[in-house]
Formats: C-alpha cells, structure tokens, sequence
C-alpha cells in the first residue's frame, strides 16, 4: 500500500469515527435537545485547540454477540484542548454509541487522560451522557468505574475536576461526578440517581419519574449535589469556562490575575446605609457583595440551596477570591446542616487551590429545633468550624452586623486563624442577642419590676451598648479595625495585598479526621 493509499485509509478512519454512532442517531440525539459529544466539546473549548486522543479504540468484548459492533472511539471522545489559552483536559461521552454505555476501553480512555491531567497539573473536564455500565461486559464494566473513582479521589485536591452532567447519570456512574469540585446539570435534559424509577417502584412501592427523582431541579434545590443547573446544553458549556476562569490549573499554582478597570479605592455611599437600623429587619448580603467585587461580578455557586449562605467566586482588584455570606434575607442568615455543609465544601475547595476567602458576617447563630438536632446540625456546623480551622489560604473577615455565639467562632473568627478581622459599626458581636441575654441575666430584675416591658428595654439597651457591639471585640485585638462600610472594598484589597504571600501551615500528619 502506497503512503497516498494509507493516507486515504487514514481520512476514511477518521471520518468514520468523527460520526459516532452515525447519521441517525446524532439526529435522535438532536431532537431531544442535546448536543454531540464532539459539538459539546468544539463548545466548550477555544476554537481548533482540541487534540483527541485513541480515536481508534475499539472495544474488546465477545458475550451477547456484542462484538458484531464495533465503533471507532467506543463511545467516548477524549483528549485536550485550551480554555481561554490555558491547557485543560476533557472527556466527552458519546450516547450515540451504545447509549454512551461504560466498557472496559471506555473506562481506560477515561484514566489515561486523568493520569495525564494529575502528571501535568491540568485540570479535568466530564462531560456526561451515559446509559451507566455496558452490561454485556458485566465485572470488566464494574471495575473500570472502580478505576476512574480510584482517580476521582487521587488527584482530589491536585488539579481541579468538573462535570457537566448532559443527559442520564445513573447507578455507580453518579460517583464519579459526586468525587469532583464542581457539578453542573441541564435542565430538563439531564437527570442522576442511584436507582431509577423502576426499581423505586418494586422496592418501595413509589410511583415517580426520572425528572422528580433525580433532575436539575431537585439536585439544584433539595439534594444539594448539583453546583449549577442551566436551560441548554450551551449555557452549561458557557458556564463552565467561566468558572474556569477563577481557578489555577492545579494546587501549586495560584489562581489567574486579570487587569482590573474597576477602581481599587472605589467607594459606595450606598453601604452606610443597606444594614437597616432595626436589628431584625432582613437585607439582600448579594447586593452588598455586588458593591464591593470588580464590576459587579459575582459567580455565585449552589444559588437555590441552602440559601442562607451564600458562596460564588468573585475578583478583587483582579484576583480571584472565594466569597462565603451569611444571608439575612433567608431565615434571617442562621446556620442550619445544608448552609454548613455548603460553605464547609465550598471552603476546603478554595482551601485546597490556593484561593483566598473573603466572609461577609451577619449571623445570628444556629437555627434551632429537633429536627437540626436529631440531623446532627452540631456534626454539620463542626465541618464549618474545621474547614476555616483547616485552611492556610489568606482569609479576610468582615463583621456586617451579627456575629452571635458559636456561630461568630465558626464563620473564621481570629481565633480560627482569621488573618483580617474588620467589623462595620453596625456590628454586635456578643454570646447573644440582646434579648435572649437579658431574659437570663436579669430575670429577677424583670419580674420585680411594674412594668416588665419597660424593664426589658431599659436591659436591652444597656446589655446591647456594653456587649452588642464591635468595640467589646475591638479593645481584646479580636478585631482589626471597625471600618465605614463605604470603604470595604479598598479595605479588602489592601487587605489581600497584604496577605498574597502569605505562609502558614498545618502539623504533620497523614489526614484530618473531619466530622462527616
């Protein structure tokens, strides 16, 4: 065969493995609103930056008749590519080939690339859409997901891993995606559970759908297990390189610095006067966030659970930071099990890649109840208390207004390591509020008295000028300065400057025993 000849053979290989499945089925795979393997791919990645990787792997399994089929790629599309110029590594099931099910070649597809991302400090990229385990491989199916999870908690903390979940997830596949940072899920289109309707059904008896048992909209809202949920296939894709753009490529970097436009002394009037003069009274912690960040950027993570904290990525001055909020404007900013476990994650991840965090604190302590405690609210909070305790990251603190208990240790206090503690002089940091206080510490007072009403007042008053404020915190060092609101933003920045070199470290040891 001449070179010419071999060249030809070449072309027609690789045009047969850029069709997948063929024709008919990227058709199928269009109705229902999904993109291809390789146009999630072409999407996702800077354009003509994508190198692909064993195009022609075929599968090796003989049972069922099964080897009558062989498709070129075997129903994933791997290889690496660029995100705005910086390298990353991708794997695109194909659910055109096989219903994307997993084979023993899929999975060593999959893990060659993952091993390549962890050696070259790259981070990962899935893209799912698979059936779950190719079931005429039965053991060699299992163990190559066994192979990828193996990874998935290997290179955990090593380089960044993300999925986009864009069609089924189910059965042991879920656990692959639920190891990595960050899961992004379309809506409508994309669903993950560990047993589908069908076995629900015999097993408990429950009628239910694959939307209501495992969609967007519960793993967004319910669940907790989804990060981000959009409408399409191309809002995901979008959205995953934005979050790219806030993170190194792996954990000895640090995260990328763009130019800044926004003033770094820019200040806002408008935050002297958002903490209303009513302690009870609610505000919107997002507004305040979008104040102080460049150019109001906020890319908020978990937006619809657990929405009395808030966390997302942000920039100050160009850098990137990690942002963890009480929220006043949902059940009045408390901690509760899924804020604790949010922020908790949400921490270590930042933690874990080199990116500061910047709190913003307003919380009036732990929401009460039997139902948090036989939850084990005090397990879940020790994981918020343990993820700021853990991290060495420059952490930057600002008190907005309550900062009541445990629950002002726990939000990364100066004696959690806080590098720089500010409080606005709206804030009240105390054991508690002023009324829970006052009805312990003068009962008696407020039983003898004529009019109880008056009494506890006048108690409140007092109780809220000598404890319910940030000087008490000011005078011992716990705090470094009590700041005019307007000013956070510069306060901030310099602040981080101040911190970018920072050194700090952990005793030795093999791993924490966080409380999961």
């Amino acid at each position: 065969m001449t070179l010419e000849e071999k060249l030809l053979n070449l072309k027609h290989k690789r045009e047969k493995a850029l069709l997948g499945g063929g024709e008919s089925r990227i058709k199928r795979q269009h109705e229902k609103g999904k993109l291809t393997a390789r146009e999630r791919i072409d999407l996702l990645l800077d354009e003509g930056s994508f190198e692909e990787f064993d195009m022609f792997v075929e599968h090796r399994c003989t049972n069922f008749g099964i080897d009558k089929t062989k498709i070129l790629g075997d129903g994933v599309v791997t290889g690496y590519g660029t995100i705005d110029g910086r390298p990353v590594f991708v794997f695109s099931q194909d659910f055109t080939v096989f219903g994307g099910s997993l084979s023993e070649t899929f999975a060593e597809k999959i893990c060659k690339i993952m091993d390549m991302a962890a050696k070259n400090g790259v981070p990962v990229i899935g893209l799912n859409d698979s059936g779950g385990a190719r079931i005429q491989e039965g053991i060699e199916s299992l163990a190559g997901y066994a192979e990828i999870f193996l990874r998935n908690v290997m290179y955990s903390g090593v380089v960044p891993q993300i999925s986009a979940i864009m069609g089924p997830c189910a059965g042991g596949a879920v656990y692959s995606p639920a190891i990595t940072d960050f899961i992004f899920m379309v809506k409508k289109t994309s669903y993950m559970f560990l047993t589908g309707p069908k076995v629900v059904k015999t097993v408990t008896n429950e009628d239910v759908d694959e939307e209501s048992l495992g969609g967007a909209s519960i793993h967004s809202t319910k669940s907790g297990v989804a990060h981000f949920v959009f409408d399409s296939d191309e809002e995901v894709l979008k959205n995953v390189r934005k979050l790219f753009s806030f993170l190194p490529l792996n954990n000895k970097e640090n995260p990328p610095v763009i130019k800044n436009d926004d003033p770094v002394n820019r200040e806002d009037v408008r935050l002297n006067s958002i903490v209303p003069d009513n302690p009870n009274k609610p505000y919107d912690i997002k507004e305040i966030i979008k104040i102080i960040v460049d150019n109001e950027d906020f890319f908020e993570v978990q937006p619809y659970f657990a929405t009395n904290i808030v966390i997302g990525f942000a920039r100050f001055n160009g850098r990137p930071v990690g942002i963890v909020a009480n929220q006043p404007k949902s059940l009045a900013g408390v901690l509760d099990i899924n804020a604790s476990e949010k922020g908790a994650r949400f921490v270590r991840f930042c933690d874990a890649f080199n990116i500061p965090l910047v709190i913003l604190e307003d919380v009036p302590g732990f929401l009460p109840g039997t139902q948090q405690e036989y939850g084990g609210v005090i397990k879940s909070g020790a994981k918020l208390l343990y993820a700021f305790a853990e991290a060495t990251v420059p952490k930057i603190t600002v008190i907005l207004r309550k900062a009541y208990g445990g629950a002002y240790c726990v939000m990364s206090s100066k004696h959690i390591r806080g590098d720089i503690n500010y409080a606005w002089p709206t804030a009240e940091i105390a054991v508690m509020g002023p009324k829970g206080a006052v009805e312990i510490i003068f009962a008696k007072e407020i039983m003898k008295a004529e009019n109880k009403e008056e009494a506890e007042a006048k108690f409140e008053e007092e109780y809220r000028e000598k404890f319910a404020n940030p000087y008490s915190a000011a005078v011992r060092g716990y705090i470094e300065d009590v700041i005019e609101p307007k000013t956070t933003r510069f306060r901030i920045i310099r602040a981080l400057e101040l911190c970018k070199n920072k050194m700090d470290t952990n005793p030795p040891r093999k791993h924490g025993n966080i409380p999961l």
